[in-house]
């Protein structure tokens, strides 16, 4: 790094002298210097020691040197060369804000870098060990414990595998080789010949800080999008950005889940809700199925009684058959409502789970979100009984009426007219 020595006023010192320059339009009284030496006094001085990270503004460009402010009384300088493309072209300009790491003080200058290069050498590298500045690294080769990592085109160092990342990968040198990463040196012994670094030592320091963010924003009720970092039998954790929640088997779906792993995949972007937040225990819940719609919310109308639909057997158990109607929808065949009149003993007998069945809705429970279901050749007692009473009523109406008798006067007057024709006859 070099600071220009050529007596021309830099802009760094430039902005040194604009800082102790009152406003022209400010010093029309003594009020007003007062005002100045106060706002001094109370300016904050950022006091920083080899190895704290900050976010600086770029103030002025010179040559090979950037100038920045980082909040002290004296500013700082880094190389215009690390903020350079592959074209040699600047990707910052006067104004941006950039995170850069202390690597050391001199003369009442500060020396910044975002990470030591590919030029470094040892004594650079001892200086980022002591200074806990990373460094950049290219991941060579596998070998025993890890990879060989080469810093500053041709020093050698180790880096275990625990240590590439903050999760273990199936395949570590498919997701590491020939790669570029940022490194901590965690040890350096016998002049450089002994280096071991950790990817993961900065990737904590950065999870770390996102963390600090997250338990000042995050709240339950929140909708927040994430990863999925694991998969395990009892749910799927996911990275939210600095912390990792659980999503538990019950909240994945509005439908049954058997195994976790068909429904979700790692690397898998998810919108979920947290649920609950506790950041002593460091437990954080969340949930999948209340960030989707309630399917039980339109059962009414899209499964109404009576109605007849075709649903797949989805498990059988010793009392019915469950049947998946839709996603998140199940409706039970009671063991009573099988064998078609005979009596079985287990659906099993007459069902087999992923067959397909055309059932009738008998019943539909919305606050115990139940759904009772019926073959469509299933006739119950009830129905039985209406049936005989109908056919019956049907044959009566059909039948010619047949003579009566009529009161007991009728029939004594019948006889009296009947005997007074025989007398007559005589």
């Amino acid at each position: 790094m070099k600071i220009s020595t050529d007596g021309i006023c830099t802009p760094s010192l430039r902005l040194i002298f604009r800082k102790t320059q009152p406003d022209t339009a400010m010093i029309d009284s003594d009020d007003s210097f007062e005002a100045l030496f106060s706002a001094e006094e109370k300016t904050t001085v950022k006091k920083l020691t080899p190895g704290d990270r900050t976010t600086a503004t770029v103030v002025g460009i010179s040559g090979e040197n950037i100038f920045l402010d980082v909040g002290a009384k004296s500013e700082g300088v880094v190389s215009a060369a690390e903020f350079t493309d592959d074209e040699g072209q600047l990707t910052v300009e006067t104004g941006d804000r950039v995170d850069v790491y202390l690597l050391q003080a001199k003369g009442g200058e500060q020396f910044f870098t975002r990470s030591i290069g590919s030029g470094a050498s040892a004594a650079h590298l001892e200086e980022a060990f002591r200074a806990a500045v990373p460094v950049e690294g290219h991941v060579r080769a596998e070998i025993k414990g890890g990879f060989e990592v080469t810093l500053g085109g041709n020093i050698r160092a180790f880096c275990p595998y625990s240590q590439m990342g903050l999760r273990r990968v199936e395949d570590a040198a498919a997701e590491y080789l020939d790669r570029r990463m940022t490194f901590l040196i965690t040890r350096f012994e016998n002049g450089g010949r002994n280096l071991v670094v950790s990817a993961r030592a900065l990737l904590e320091q950065e999870r770390a800080e996102k963390r600090e963010k997250l338990k000042k924003t995050l709240e339950e009720g929140q909708t927040v999008k994430g990863e999925i970092s694991s998969i395990r039998d009892f749910g799927a954790f996911v990275d939210l950005g600095g912390v990792d929640g659980l999503i538990p088997v019950s909240e994945i779906s509005w439908s049954r889940i058997d195994n976790v792993e068909d429904f979700f995949s790692v690397g898998q972007q998810v919108e979920v809700i947290v649920t609950s937040l506790d950041w002593d225990n460091e437990r954080i819940s969340l949930s999948f199925k209340a960030a989707q719609q309630d399917p039980w919310e339109e059962v009414a109308v899209t499964f109404p009684e009576e109605s007849v639909v075709t649903g797949t057997v989805a498990r059988l158990a010793p009392f019915g058959a469950f049947v998946t109607l839709a996603p998140g929808i199940d409706g039970l065949l009671h063991i009573s409502r099988l064998g078609g009149g005979r009596r079985i003993n287990h659906p099993q007998e007459v069902l087999e789970e992923g067959q397909n069945v055309e059932v009738k809705i008998e019943k539909i429970d919305l606050d115990n979100r139940r759904l009772s279901l019926a073959p469509l050749d299933y006739v119950s007692a009830e129905s039985e009984t209406a049936a005989e009473l109908s056919e019956y009523r049907s044959y009566t109406a059909k039948k010619k009426p047949e003579k009566t008798v009529g009161s007991l006067g009728a029939l004594l007057q019948a006889k009296i007219s009947e005997k007074a024709a025989k007398s007559g006859k005589h």
